[in-house]
């Protein structure tokens, strides 16, 4: 009932305008205003904050349906978990009810500010720093790469309070978008997702009340990183909707484009394509699935779990989003036809949260 509930908005609401999104590099408002009217742009927020409460499970189905029609559009409810996540894992209870509320009810999304310019796989390497000034912390920094920035009125920002302990020496704090002295550069020029703005936040003697860190001093390493082990498991999802997207979209084709004389699709060559691609979307499908549920529970093998599935569907969203643009021949090339769209917007799911690359490292630290 879920997926045919998101799937049935997904496809009225936020599909008309995906071309249109990606082609004018605009953030999908329509997709925006669907999802909050129905409640879907941050489901998992926890019932007693106001929130959907939703499992692990549904919130992945949410945003592989989304992903399904739109990449960019799939990027509020994964951002807005991602963002807000620290906070419901490691944050006061005063600071849950401040921040939750309002995200709940649609009046302001969540961005995650860890990447720094020279802090990219080494995000224990930043230089944004955090100094105690009586009852408040003054942030100096430049964060990058930070999806939705500009648009979200919330900032969960990493920062270094101790310089001498390295990841032990980092701190979480909230930010807002009205804090004096926080900035946008403007946005990226990318390949794919261009819905989804991605822009430098400048932190410049943001002065913020000493109750917005979250958790203890020196935590926020080991919260970003437990973050990271759930969230992976969104990008997954991401990954698998665009995936079947394409395949859907391409099996249909085949279907309907004749050539010497007979449906494409009646070629041993083009079956065989079509039977990979489907195999790989499922086995996708179920280690996401099955990582959703580890987050769920907090199975002792997630960080593993979470990397897998990560890894795994991405890696498939690229070759199957290839595949579908060499089955779609001259036409997948071009862009009247969406498939070189989900191609582009598939590629990102290989870098961001961890290149696939560090999966790989992180699996292998973490091998059961």
């Amino acid at each position: 009932m879920l997926r045919d509930a998101i799937r049935s908005l997904a496809e009225a609401k936020i599909a008309p305008f995906a071309a249109a999104v990606d082609e004018e590099a605009r953030f999908p408002q329509e997709a925006l205003d669907a999802l909050v009217a129905n409640d879907l742009h941050a489901v998992h927020v926890p019932e007693s904050y106001g929130g959907a409460g939703a499992d692990a499970l549904a919130t992945v189905i949410v945003i592989e349906e989304v992903a399904r029609v739109c990449a960019s559009s799939s990027l509020i409810p994964a951002v807005n978990k991602l963002g807000s996540l620290p906070v419901i894992l490691s944050g006061s209870e005063e600071l849950k009810k401040k921040y939750m509320g309002p995200l709940a009810a649609g009046e302001g999304m969540f961005s995650y500010c860890l990447s720094e310019p020279d802090a990219g796989s080494d995000a224990a390497g930043m230089k944004t720093k955090a100094v105690r000034d009586g009852d408040f912390w003054v942030l100096n920094g430049v964060k990058r790469w930070i999806t939705n920035a500009g648009v979200s009125e919330y900032y969960t920002v990493m920062a270094v309070t101790d310089p001498t302990k390295r990841s032990k020496g980092i701190s979480a704090f909230v930010v807002e978008k009205s804090d004096e002295g926080v900035s946008f550069g403007a946005p990226e020029k990318k390949l794919g997702i261009k819905g989804s703005p991605t822009r430098e936040v400048y932190l410049d003697n943001v002065r913020i009340p000493a109750d917005r860190m979250i958790g203890e001093e020196g935590t926020g390493f080991a919260t970003a990183m437990k973050t990271l082990d759930h969230t992976r498991i969104t990008i997954a999802a991401q990954a698998l909707g665009i995936a079947q997207g394409a395949l859907d979209y391409a099996a249909g084709y085949v279907k309907e484009r004749k050539q010497f004389g007979k449906p494409v699709a009646d070629f041993q060559g083009v079956q065989f394509m079509l039977a990979d691609m489907a195999m790989k979307i499922e086995a996708a499908r179920q280690l996401t699935y099955a990582a959703a549920a580890k987050s769920e529970r907090g199975d002792k093998d997630l960080t593993f779990q979470g990397a897998a599935a990560k890894c795994f569907a991405s890696d498939v969203a690229m070759e199957v989003t290839t595949d579908a643009v060499q089955l779609l021949g001259g036409y997948g090339y071009t862009r009247d036809y969406p498939v070189e769209r989900m191609m582009r917007d598939a590629k990102i799911t290989q870098i961001y949260e961890g290149t696939n690359q560090v999966q790989r490292i992180v699996m292998a630290r973490n091998l059961p």
